[in-house]
């Protein structure tokens, strides 16, 4: 990659692009294709919006502390996601908060409640590659916390180069 890429306003920038697509394409999935998320797909969109913010902030002021905080967010998105998949594979109990609750007093009640029910957290709902949208949400999180971790690094290396006056 370019030196470019790793300015700190630069990469900054580079996340809220990374992060708005992520979020554009999990709406066009959601709205253009009707594919419902469960509740966990919802909780992991926060660290996305996050990203964006932090990286349009830095990409103007305090690149390397928006960068510390954007790095933050991801290691919390491969956290949520790593979660998911877990749920997803049967290795982790389904959260209280993504169970369908609620009791039909006849077939019809029963069948308006299934129909109104968002999808549960342990069922993949799409996947591309074998992977579930949890599982690629691992992937581009720890991809773009690796990116971010690498500009952190090569700008503290810059910094603590000694300055040579000719």
């Amino acid at each position: 990659m370019p030196a470019s890429f790793y300015h700190p306003k630069n990469a900054s920038l580079l996340l809220a692009l990374a992060a708005l697509a992520t979020l554009a394409t999990v709406y066009v999935m959601q709205y253009g294709f009707g594919l419902a998320p469960c509740q966990m797909c919802l909780w992991q969109r926060w660290p996305f919006l996050l990203l964006a913010l932090l990286g349009i902030v830095g990409a103007f002021a305090w690149p390397r502390t928006m960068l510390s905080l954007a790095l933050l967010a991801m290691l919390v998105s491969i956290g949520l996601a790593g979660y998911h998949v877990g749920v997803e594979q049967g290795m982790i109990p389904l959260p209280a908060g993504c169970a369908t609750v609620g009791e039909a007093a006849s077939v019809e009640e029963l069948k308006a409640m299934l129909k109104a029910a968002p999808p549960t957290c342990d069922q993949v709902s799409f996947s591309f590659a074998g992977l579930s949208l949890a599982g690629w949400n691992v992937l581009g999180s720890t991809i773009l916390a690796l990116f971010t971790s690498i500009v952190l690094l090569v700008g503290r290396q810059r910094a603590a180069r000694p300055v040579h006056q000719s």
